[in-house]
């Protein structure tokens, strides 16, 4: 994780430009996907491995509501507009809606990774090990 060691050798990295880039959270030069929403094991520029990297469910959460919202808005707009039958919905929404999703998906997941690495995020544990009173 983030280490005040990692902060004196490489300069910040926002996490706007993880998200948007997919780059590491760390050096700002490697990879941060190995496919398309997959992470990388590892960063091949600063060697920081990945392992700590659990977006969860955030970044789906934010996908659905907000492409949904804007993306229903539009083919309502658009039926409202042209009154096309059914099937030209289906071709047009289908790929624009599977596309933009993947698109915006991967920018949030990016941001939530960088997100978690530059606050030292980590999973919530139930036991006592971590009680100083």
């Amino acid at each position: 994780m983030a280490s005040s060691r990692d902060k004196a050798l490489y300069p910040p990295v926002s996490p706007v430009s993880v998200g948007l880039k997919g780059i590491c959270p760390r050096c700002g030069q490697g990879r941060l996907f190995a496919g398309v929403l997959t992470p990388a094991k590892g960063c091949m520029s600063c060697k920081l491995d990945y392992s700590f990297i659990d977006s969860g469910d955030g970044p789906a959460v934010f996908v659905i509501m907000i492409m949904g919202f804007v993306l229903l808005g539009l083919a309502l707009a658009f039926d409202n507009m042209f009154h096309p039958p059914i099937w030209v919905h289906v071709i047009i929404w289908g790929p624009v809606i599977v596309i933009s999703c993947l698109w915006t998906l991967r920018i949030s997941k990016g941001f939530m990774i960088g997100l978690q690495f530059n606050t030292d995020a980590r999973q919530g544990t139930l036991s006592d090990e971590n009680d100083e009173t």
